[in-house]
């Protein structure tokens, strides 16, 4: 007998072997590698083959996968004016998903997934993920400038994967150390076991849905404030306190009224987010380079500590979600454009698990606890 279970918390959806985390010590590993060490020794483009792949990749082999996604970055003016037609309000997270699902259109290759039998062309695969990973950048910044009613900035092939997101951001010459943060943020962000905007491209691909199409339905799930959208309400709840001094009054109206602290817990964490933990640091890093303090970074860390006094007992501590949105805030970025950043990233993992299910693929039918009216007969309309 089935027994419903809200959220299938705790539940084993699939079987995978990309990534594992330890909610009691607070220990992330993508394939077996901690996450502590990405974050210092790898980069975005290293972790990605390693998601993958399931090996870190002889340099060699890094090269040519490096070289493809920059070959990969450059998109059909199709799309640009497919974009150009989009109201200027609409959130990014809006206009990522439904230029991404656009690009099956213009860049079509579902032959490989139109029948019964599951695609084993390697070659189709490897190619589909350095198309979605080499251009989502280009979408975020694309819009950044057209929303504004500029012309986009071409990609470079010159430019790393984190130094040409902020290029194409900005127009500028990327500045070394934003580049080298940006890049760090992008491996704490590019995987995560099965969240809910993975566990929604495992079920759009057991449908064999074109990758696009997978890689949308990601986008769409992840927007959520209770997802990848609450780095922004994080920023936004900073704002709203103000300073430091007011954090205690703020907390205890938040504690007595039931609200939403942003930022706070996570369902598989009873520690500190390994990643905050690397974010703050980061942090700390970006503000002794720049030369100033960050009046949301003291807020924040005043925060912090008064929820620990009311909240480490239950085991509530800062998530990936808590520091990441001040980096992003005090980077120059938009605070609409976090969630993007968020998307840029975790395709990686996105397309990991898309592969992973490929390997093995079985669509996801789960069943359900039917709490309706039972079987009646039909009333005729001239009849009630």
């Amino acid at each position: 007998m089935s027994q419903y279970v809200p959220g299938l918390q705790g539940v084993p959806a699939t079987r995978s072997n990309i990534s594992d985390l330890d909610g009691q010590r607070g220990i992330l590993t993508y394939r077996g590698y901690r996450i502590v060490d990405l974050a210092e020794h790898s980069t975005f483009e290293e972790t990605t083959l390693l998601l993958l792949d399931g090996e870190l990749p002889s340099p060699a082999t890094l090269e040519v996968f490096d070289r493809q996604l920059r070959e990969n970055r450059r998109m059909k003016y199709n799309v640009r004016e497919l974009m150009k037609c989009l109201p200027a309000t609409a959130h990014p997270m809006e206009m990522l998903q439904t230029a991404t699902s656009s690009l099956a259109m213009f860049y079509p290759g579902n032959e490989c997934l139109t029948g019964s039998d599951v695609c084993e062309d390697l070659n189709y695969i490897h190619n589909m993920t350095v198309r979605i990973i080499g251009r989502m950048p280009t979408l975020v910044t694309m819009w950044q400038h057209l929303r504004q009613g500029d012309d986009p900035v071409e990609p470079r092939k010159d430019l790393s994967y984190a130094e040409n997101f902020l290029y194409m951001f900005t127009g500028e010459e990327p500045d070394p150390v934003f580049a080298e943060i940006l890049d760090t943020c992008l491996v704490l962000h590019a995987e995560h076991t099965i969240n809910a905007s993975t566990f929604a491209s495992l079920v759009a691909g057991s449908t064999l849905a074109s990758p696009y199409l997978v890689i949308a339905a990601a986008i769409g799930t992840l927007s959520g404030p209770l997802h990848g959208g609450a780095n922004e309400r994080v920023v936004e709840m900073l704002r709203e306190i103000g300073r430091p001094e007011a954090v205690k009054g703020w907390l205890d109206e938040q504690l007595a009224s039931k609200g939403k602290i942003w930022g706070f817990g996570h369902r598989e964490y009873k520690v500190k987010d390994p990643r905050a933990t690397i974010l703050q640091k980061l942090l700390t890093r970006l503000m002794e380079y720049m030369g100033h303090d960050s009046p949301l970074y003291a807020t924040a860390v005043a925060l912090e500590e008064a929820a620990n006094e009311r909240l480490a007992e239950k085991g509530v501590y800062p998530n990936v979600d808590y520091y990441s949105g001040i980096l992003y805030s005090e980077m120059g970025i938009p605070l609409d454009q976090f969630t993007s950043i968020f998307a840029v990233a975790r395709t990686a993992g996105w397309i990991a698990h898309w592969r992973e299910q490929l390997s093995d693929n079985r669509i996801f039918r789960p069943t359900q606890e039917y709490t309706g009216r039972p079987e009646r007969e039909y009333v005729p309309l001239s009849e009630r």
